[in-house]
């Protein structure tokens, strides 16, 4: 169970770091590697999981109820649309001193 820990930890530094293996600049491979390399990672961290408490932790998210909530959803709807606006804004100011 420790090495399992230890392999998500390592899987989730790699997705968040800055620094790649190959760098995201080189065409395909730079994102191949991220693509591959992280969902081993945690395939491998659950592998290393054992079964028994794997079975339980299941059966556990299984019983229990969904959290939903309206409100936060159209929270984030509202960001992700005000966040594209301003966008959309930018890009017209922008092009608009080019010309």
């Amino acid at each position: 169970m420790r090495y399992a820990k230890a392999v998500a930890f390592v899987a989730a530094g790699y997705a968040l770091s800055p620094i790649d293996l190959v760098p995201d600049f080189v065409p395909v491979l730079g994102y191949l590697d991220d693509i591959v390399i992280v969902p081993l990672d945690i395939l491998l961290a659950v592998k290393l999981i054992p079964p028994d408490i794997l079975a339980e932790h299941r059966a556990t998210a299984a019983r229990s109820e969904r959290p939903w909530s309206r409100v936060a959803m159209v929270a984030i709807m509202a960001i992700w649309i005000g966040v594209g606006l301003i966008a959309v804004t930018m890009m017209l100011k922008a092009s608009l001193v080019r010309n």
